[in-house]
């Protein structure tokens, strides 16, 4: 199953991010997110920074949770290359995403990211399998 795909919006971007399990969706929407971002193939796992989330329902937390690592991503400046969610419940989300600081000559930006919408935002399970689609503004 594949992990995320990127999705078209005029003058913004999007993510629509798959998983077997809610964690396992808001990692790969994550994931999805940096990549937009930059190749999270060229990121290294030299350290780990701990994330935490609330929201007042499921879909507003997956809004804060990405917010979080855009604010850690900006004020640190690291490049993740990979998420883990250790505890989600229907309003709070705590787990880590590894990375190292952001170098420029190696992380090529591709896009920056203002910040996650609720245009157009999802979060569902259907069958067994969990989807979640976030557009960004640029």
């Amino acid at each position: 199953m594949k992990k995320y795909e990127f999705i078209e919006h005029t003058a913004d971007a999007g993510v629509r991010a798959y998983g077997a399990s809610l964690a396992e969706v808001f990692e790969n929407c994550a994931l999805g997110m940096v990549a937009l971002m930059l190749d999270p193939e060229t990121v290294g796992p030299q350290g780990r920074i701990g994330l935490e989330a609330e929201g007042s329902d499921s879909e507003s937390l997956l809004v804060s949770w990405l917010a979080e690592i855009l604010f850690q991503a900006e004020t640190r400046p690291w490049a993740f290359g990979e998420f883990k969610v250790d505890e989600i419940s229907a309003r709070r989300v705590k787990g880590w995403g590894a990375g190292e600081p952001l170098d420029l000559a190696r992380h090529k930006v591709r896009a920056e990211i203002k910040a996650p919408t609720y245009h157009m935002l999802e979060l569902k399970e259907e069958a067994g399998r969990w989807m979640a689609q976030v557009i960004f503004d640029l």
